[in-house]
């Protein structure tokens, strides 16, 4: 259930064959998985030549609209059905006939347009219990399932916008109640699992750990990568409008960003396109109650001089009314781990020619002169004097133009940064400063993999601000932190070295 492709923004499992092997088999299955999952009432049923009414069974598992959405067979759906919504396979008996074999693939080979929450189906998954694809030697690695659902990335990021809102520059009355009813209500949600769920019962400790208040006070990066990893993708849906819950994962992402400081550019661009929408249907009664709110958001100023607590109003103010919107107009944005927690700076609003020529001369500058003694500090990890500074400043803030046009182009960034993130880390001296992990004797495939790929993000980026680009690929792509690193101290060594490795880009 936590694997499949999904459907619905992650909320639905997509149309799902399981291959039994016999009646009794498949009751079995049918009764565990009503065990396991009691909320999930008519997503499962036997199709077989024991029942009675075995065709009207097919053609509802056929419909798109309707249940079930697990159709567990004993050989009626093995050949012969065309059911383009097929996402996942799962064969659980033994097959011996390599053509039978090819012939239940095949159910999930069909095309369907628009599948994905618009997006055409590409792929679909198999799930193989008994070693077949093995003994036909068709195995040719298991693909990752990168999707994640809706209510997931929703609590996922109401755990980092805690986390980041511990901070001093956000404790003012208003952002000290925002986070206290964050945690309020992701504790209401971890209060609604069912711990005599099996897949919850894998997670008692944790989530005993986090159904209370005091395990937020204060709350540690390690924490969200527990919550991450054990109790986000057990969340389950509020049941509302699912367009009501995108538009939370949206507003929520912006928050996000602007907490790290990420212009989010794309996703405020989304807000945009929805707030027009809203504007041209003011019509409806409930939306002609936010009229004087949407015309003060479409002003182009307001987005730019919001901040969160103003955000969170928009989220308020408008989720309900999301639903309005008709879907051919509706844009979806639905890449909750790479948009909503990677960090990327925003280019220059600015148009002006002396602006953008200021921006091609400072970074042309910086990397046509690596040489210079702060450059090759900053480029080869080490760390910066208050007089490497002043050389930055007489020449990005006086010879090239003003701290004004700095500014203009690239924030309040510290100069260091703007540096290292124009020209990057030399791998070398990554390597020296993770040597100690790249032991072979030491640390086994996974976690020197991982330590690698912090190395190329360094590499790539000179800066590693934002930790949370650690919980996404390709980082995960072996496992997660949490499981990587079983004792969490080599974890918080590593932890260490990234932070200094930052702090080398600021004169101290």
């Amino acid at each position: 259930m936590q694997n499949s492709l999904k459907i619905d923004y992650g909320q639905k499992i997509g149309k799902t064959i399981i291959f039994a092997k016999n009646h009794k088999h498949a009751e079995l299955i049918f009764e565990i998985f009503n065990r396991e999952y009691p909320h999930l009432n008519g997503y499962a049923k036997v199709i077989d030549n024991y029942l009675n009414y075995s065709q009207n069974a097919i053609d509802e598992f056929s419909d798109p609209n309707k249940l079930p959405q697990i159709a567990i067979s004993v050989d009626m759906l093995d050949t012969g059905i065309d059911i383009p919504e097929i996402l996942n396979l799962v064969i659980f008996k033994p097959v011996l006939s390599k053509a039978k074999f090819w012939q239940m693939i095949g159910r999930g080979t069909r095309l369907c347009p628009a599948l994905l929450d618009g997006a055409d189906k590409q792929k679909f998954f198999v799930f193989d219990f008994c070693g077949v694809t093995d003994f036909f030697k068709e195995n040719k690695g298991r693909e990752r399932n990168e999707q994640i659902a809706l209510q997931t990335a929703i609590f996922n990021l109401k755990t980092q916008i805690v986390y980041k809102l511990q901070h001093i520059s956000f404790q003012t009355n208003e952002l000290i109640a925002l986070r206290k009813r964050l945690i309020g209500e992701m504790i209401d949600k971890i209060a609604e699992l069912d711990k005599n769920n099996f897949a919850v019962k894998l997670h008692l400790k944790e989530i005993e750990k986090y159904a209370l208040e005091s395990a937020y006070e204060p709350l540690s990066y390690e924490d969200t990568l527990v919550i991450a990893e054990h109790i986000a993708p057990l969340i389950l849906p509020d049941g509302g409008e699912v367009s009501a819950a995108r538009f939370d994962a949206l507003m929520y992402g912006i928050e996000l960003a602007y907490l790290v400081g990420n212009a989010y550019a794309r996703a405020r661009s989304d807000l945009m396109k929805k707030v027009n929408a809203l504007s041209k249907i003011a019509n409806v009664p409930q939306i002609m109650v936010q009229t004087e709110f949407i015309e003060k958001i479409l002003k182009e100023e307001y987005l730019e001089e919001a901040d969160v607590n103003e955000f969170e109003k928009i989220r308020e103010n408008l989720r309900d009314l999301i639903k309005f919107i008709p879907k051919n107009k509706q844009t979806y944005t639905t890449d909750f781990t790479d948009e909503i927690l990677s960090v990327e700076w925003k280019d220059t609003e600015y148009d002006g020619e002396a602006v953008k020529n200021y921006r091609i001369r400072a970074e042309r500058y910086v990397r046509e002169n690596q040489g210079a003694p702060a450059i090759f500090k900053l480029r080869n990890n080490e760390p910066l004097t208050a007089g490497d500074v002043a050389d930055l400043e007489k020449v990005l803030w006086g010879d090239l133009g003003t701290k004004e046009d700095y500014e203009n182009n690239f924030g309040k960034k510290p100069l260091g940064e703007f540096v290292r993130e124009t020209v990057g880390l030399d791998i070398a001296s990554l390597k020296a400063a993770f040597a100690e992990y790249l032991n072979e004797s030491r640390f086994d495939g996974k976690q020197i993999y991982f330590v690698n790929q912090i190395i190329e993000f360094f590499v790539q980026n000179g800066l590693m601000k934002d930790l949370s680009v650690l919980q996404g690929t390709p980082f995960t792509d072996r496992g997660s932190i949490v499981d990587i690193f079983r004792d969490v101290n080599v974890w918080y060594e590593i932890r260490k070295i990234i932070e200094s490795i930052n702090s080398n880009a600021v004169a101290a």
